[in-house]
């Protein structure tokens, strides 16, 4: 996302462009542009059209990307299902850990939902002036 943003004025912004920045499979850029698309967040052209957003940068949020992604599917946290019944600490761990780690994730949604890819696109720029 932040490849389209910073680079969408001056390239057309491909998978194969964008698998070059990432260092990786342009296959891999491929499946999650396909995520992106269906989410509302990018337009894709086939063949050597590229991509570009398909909302303003600043209306779309870490949390957006995170979710359309499907990075998580329910709870970020997920340990064994069944510990031991007869063990102290098999039969305390999920009622000692699982709120905790439900607040946890719920910090984390926060924080991406306040985040903005304009915010993240800022960053980068400062990081370019900084290394001039």
């Amino acid at each position: 996302m932040l490849c389209i943003t910073h680079f969408s004025r001056t390239h057309k912004v491909t998978s194969g462009f964008i698998a070059g920045s990432v260092n990786t499979n342009p296959v891999v850029i491929r499946r999650i542009l396909g995520q992106l698309k269906e989410a509302g967040l990018v337009r894709v052209e086939a063949g050597i059209g590229g991509a570009s957003l398909a909302k303003a940068p600043e209306n779309i949020t870490l949390l957006d990307i995170f979710n359309a992604v499907e990075c998580v599917e329910g709870s970020l946290f997920h340990f064994h299902e069944a510990p031991n019944p007869q063990c102290p600490v098999g039969r305390s761990i999920h009622p000692v850990l699982d709120s905790t780690l439900a607040d946890i994730q719920r910090t984390l949604e926060n924080r991406l939902a306040q985040t903005t890819l304009l915010d993240m696109e800022n960053k980068v720029l400062s990081s370019v002036q900084a290394e001039q």
